[in-house]
């Protein structure tokens, strides 16, 4: 029977061996030598100090930024752990609203927030995706028609034409992969650090 029993056991040990510790190291020895920063989470770094991610979104309060999508990510409430509190791009927690189509607190905060945007530009539409969370919380990015819905605003704000702004969205903005696949996007960070930077000239 130990005869029988003994090559299982080594050929699980070795499986296991390869497939659980020489593979993935392998695999992450390759990825950090060929894909440094994509490796390493893409941090993006601003003065020799990470300031972000370029895969995970932040919130940008200040009118002179561009702001991302609204995130429904959520955190446990330091007052009451049985509940949890909003904390936009809290990046331990992703996940969407499970409020559906019909739920009266998804409409009421869907209403005031297109009211808010709708006074900020009223001669255009509202892009969807700047009062929509994403299915992850974490979206980074913004399609190039939210991105110039906010160039008056931005413009007004930090006193540049928008003329400007605006060219700089259309050079931040990443267009499709192989030309095929996903939609066009803009990344809010590196949009804003861009900003900072024409405004500094």
């Amino acid at each position: 029977m130990l005869r029988e029993i003994r090559p299982a056991i080594v050929l699980l040990l070795v499986l296991t061996a390869l497939t659980g510790l020489v593979y993935p190291l392998a695999m992450t020895a390759i990825a950090g030598a060929i894909f440094p920063a994509q490796a390493n989470g893409s941090l993006i770094e601003k003065d020799g100090k990470v300031i972000g991610s370029a895969l995970i979104g932040q919130q940008f309060k200040s009118d002179k930024y561009f702001h991302g999508r609204p995130s429904a990510t959520l955190a446990p409430d330091p007052n009451d752990s049985t509940k949890t509190v909003p904390a936009p791009y809290n990046a331990a927690n992703s996940g969407g609203s499970n409020l559906g189509p019909t739920s009266k607190a998804l409409a009421d905060r869907l209403k005031e927030d297109v009211d808010r945007l709708k006074a900020e530009n009223p001669n255009v539409a509202v892009p969807a995706d700047l009062v929509t969370t994403s299915a992850s919380g974490l979206d980074p990015d913004i399609s190039p028609e939210a991105a110039q819905f906010q160039v008056p605003r931005i413009a007004k704000v930090r006193n540049m034409p928008e003329g400007a702004v605006s060219q700089l969205v259309a050079a931040n903005t990443q267009g499709r992969l192989l030309g095929l696949i996903g939609e066009p996007r803009v990344n809010v960070l590196a949009l804003n650090l861009a900003l900072d930077r024409a405004a500094a000239k």
